[in-house]
């Protein structure tokens, strides 16, 4: 049971405290304009740094980077960061196929599920680009097709696809960015028709897609994720983790999709830091009535579970 981090794999009982959905660093200009050129990665680690300190002053040691390729994933970034804060940060390999697929390079529509998952696999296996760093999950993003929530269309369709296919030979998990509460149920829907594990699938932003569909979710053996941790009143919050604990509090997971350095504004922008969970959110859950070991539970075991690469498997890649 490993988890493929930025400096290398770590057995995944060592992840600890983990917030499983934030960003660095995002550049939205568009697959076809970014590119390294566009920042400068000392500017980037200088401006971030103090911020990912502060987590580990607050005993985060688990950070899950879900910036994807051609939007600003940075794997030099990224290992500077872990090297310099001691935190186990992860990177991904994959497509975002959400903001109507203004992210997804030009070769992905002509590739088959395949051939994506042959991209995908030889990240995991060789290294992303030039830097040796390895993704330790795949990321993906939907969208419904407009006036039909419960569709993808076909470039998102593939996607999903093609990260159960590479799933399937990696173990790796995969989030999926959704547009919606139908849309993420009909991607969980066609991982598992792909004989993919439904335990290596997470529904993103879910925080939204009301307890049926989370539940239903959940009952596929995917995971929930509430990763708007501080977007929407604290109560709405609380009363939402409390209906999933209620029945499903092993298929839960909890993050705020903070961040992030914005390439080509002054300075990354305005940054939003990663500590709204440790420092109002969990307690506020605790003095709710949720136990520390339930909360252990969504902040350290849940995540171990999620990103954990299967020993036997990940040694044959």
């Amino acid at each position: 049971m490993l988890v493929q981090t930025v400096l290398g794999p770590i057995p995944a009982s060592k992840l600890g405290v983990t917030l499983v959905h934030e960003h660095v660093m995002c550049d939205f200009i568009g697959a076809e304009q970014t590119d390294r050129h566009r920042w400068e990665v000392e500017a980037v680690v200088k401006r971030m740094l103090p911020l990912l300190k502060q987590l580990k002053e607050r005993g985060v040691t688990g950070f899950i980077d879900c910036t994807p390729a051609y939007i600003g994933r940075d794997p030099r970034v990224l290992k500077q960061l872990a090297q310099e804060t001691g935190l186990h940060i992860v990177t991904n390999t994959g497509y975002y196929g959400g903001a109507d697929d203004k992210f997804v390079p030009k070769h992905a529509y002509g590739a088959t599920p395949d051939q994506l998952a042959d991209l995908w696999v030889a990240e995991f296996v060789h290294g992303i680009e030039d830097t040796g760093v390895k993704p330790g999950f795949i990321k993906i993003g939907i969208d419904e097709i407009k006036g039909s929530s419960d569709r993808l269309s076909p470039i998102d369709e593939k996607l999903v696809r093609a990260s159960a296919r590479a799933s399937r030979r990696t173990n790796l998990s995969v989030t999926c960015h959704t547009g919606g509460g139908p849309a993420g149920l009909t991607a969980t829907k066609i991982f598992v028709e792909e004989r993919a594990d439904p335990d290596r699938f997470i529904v993103a932003h879910s925080d939204g897609h009301g307890l049926p569909i989370n539940r239903e979710v959940a009952a596929l053996g995917a995971w929930v994720s509430f990763d708007g941790i501080g977007r929407r009143p604290l109560e709405s919050h609380l009363k939402l983790v409390h209906d999933m604990t209620e029945k499903n509090a092993s298929r839960l997971l909890l993050s705020q999709d903070s961040g992030w350095y914005w390439v080509g504004q002054q300075n990354g922008g305005e940054v939003r830091n990663f500590n709204y969970l440790s420092d109002v959110f969990l307690p506020a859950l605790h003095n709710s009535g949720i136990s520390e070991a339930t909360i252990r539970k969504l902040t350290v075991e849940n995540p171990a579970n999620a990103f954990a690469i299967r020993g036997q498997r990940y040694r044959t890649m």
